[in-house]
């Protein structure tokens, strides 16, 4: 007989809160990808030096193609790489390893030269697929550091200190952008190679305490083929369970289309700001105002959840970011994009922290890395079919004659149906139902 559903919470008792600390600190770490290069200066570098001389809609396609690139292989792998891991106990090993993956590939990315888009892309692709591939494993373990009335507190604190880490790496690089003489730097293209190398480091060493603190119960004589094949064996097993757990699917189904719209703004906005003809200066000063709205604003929304419930709360998000989408396509001025910013930041991490808590409490126990993996995989996928669509949206809105700064307006704009197809999708999704066809599961 499998765990019973209450045996997290014995699994908690007692347990340090240097456990949580130190799980909440990776989300500090790598943050900083995501915030330094994703959304930050790599499109801008990647527009600006290394496809220097494209147009600004053939370039927005290629970056939106390499970001889909990352999360297709991602996509693929990480549902077998969860059952491995679930089947070795080894979901510290496989963070370890893409952590490392993206923490090297990002300070490659300070060696690339000039005109040399395809590295460029490369690099970045493995970096991100580093970045994703990792929270595969950081995700799964929520459920083991906290006890399933904690999920949201916890999950929320996590995306907090991700917004206050990777904001305060992502301020100091602003900084030398904005003055490289001040750190004896010749240029600001000197600066930007220096934050590559700064997020890299930055994410290895908050990488550390997860590794050291963070404890996983140990299955010994577990030899790597033996775990393969089990894992392969428990991954046609969690397809039928999914297939079982009907409330777990629909949510799925709801995650997958809001958070396509959600991680589309993210990767691409920037982008999309640049393409407006915004100075990059205002961007990142934009993204900035998005980091430090966004910590407080991930922790209170762990708070708003317990008090009127996980769904009501991402649904309340989800009517922000429609709001955002249909407005962002109309707007002129620098201050318009900030109030834009604004807004996001003050939903970005409640909608991406509960919607991770609230699946941890549909997964069985035991199978976290395997159903985070699934997880992962929907919200990866979201991620090839979001930034193609506005690529592909840009091209054609070109081919058919818009001018090259308004042709983005119409792909923000589309993004507004995936936010009402995921709400509508997310209200038919009934929790107490999920707890008792998870409890059944495991029974």
């Amino acid at each position: 007989m499998q765990p019973g559903p209450m045996q997290p919470h014995r699994e908690t008792e007692g347990k340090p809160r240097r456990q949580v600390l130190a799980w909440a600190f990776y989300d500090w770490g790598n943050s900083a990808f995501a915030t330094t290069v994703m959304a930050g200066f790599f499109p801008i570098v990647f527009k600006e030096y290394f496809s220097a001389g494209v147009e600004a809609a053939q370039s927005t396609a290629r970056l939106g193609f390499a970001n889909s690139a990352a999360g297709l292989a991602v996509a693929v792998a990480a549902p077998f790489l969860g059952a491995v891991a679930d089947r070795a106990s080894s979901k510290k090993l496989f963070l370890a390893c893409f952590a490392a993956t993206g923490v090297l590939s990002t300070v490659g990315l300070s060696l690339v030269g000039m005109g040399s888009w395809v590295l460029a892309c490369t690099l970045y692709g493995l970096g991100l697929a580093g970045f994703l591939g990792g929270n595969v494993f950081y995700d799964s373990l929520l459920k083991r550091i906290c006890s399933e009335g904690e999920t949201d507190r916890v999950s929320s604190l996590g995306y907090g200190l991700g917004y206050l880490g990777g904001g305060l790496l992502f301020a100091l690089n602003v900084w030398m952008l904005s003055s490289p003489s001040s750190f004896r730097m010749a240029g600001a293209l000197d600066a930007a190679r220096f934050s590559f190398v700064a997020v890299g480091v930055w994410w290895a060493v908050f990488t550390v305490p997860l590794l050291a603190f963070v404890r996983e119960p140990a299955l010994p004589g577990v030899r790597i083929s033996d775990a393969i094949t089990g894992g392969l064996a428990m991954l046609r097993s969690t397809m039928r369970e999914i297939a079982r757990l009907r409330t777990l699917l629909l949510f799925l189904t709801a995650y997958w289309l809001y958070i396509d719209a959600v991680d589309t703004i993210i990767v691409m906005a920037v982008d999309y700001g640049l393409s407006l003809g915004f100075d990059r200066t205002d961007l990142v000063s934009a993204l900035l105002l998005v980091q430090f709205i966004g910590f407080p604003c991930a922790i209170a929304f762990g708070r708003l959840g317990g008090v009127v419930g996980t769904k009501r709360a991402i649904i309340l998000a989800l009517c922000v970011y429609l709001f955002v989408t249909l407005w962002g396509a109309f707007i002129e001025t620098r201050g318009e994009f900030y109030l834009m910013a604004a807004l996001i930041g003050t939903v970005q991490g409640g909608v991406q922290a509960l919607s991770r808590s609230f699946y941890a409490r549909l997964v069985p126990t035991g199978k976290e890395a395997e159903f985070f993996g699934f997880y992962n995989m929907i919200g990866k996928f979201a991620s090839i079919v979001g930034p193609a669509l506005v690529a592909l949206t840009v091209l054609l809105a070109r081919a058919a004659g818009a001018p090259g700064h308004t042709a983005p307006r119409f792909s923000i704009a589309s993004i507004a149906l995936l936010f009402i197809a995921g709400g509508a999708v997310l209200l038919l999704v009934d929790e107490e139902r999920g707890s008792r066809e998870r409890g059944i599961l495991e029974a």
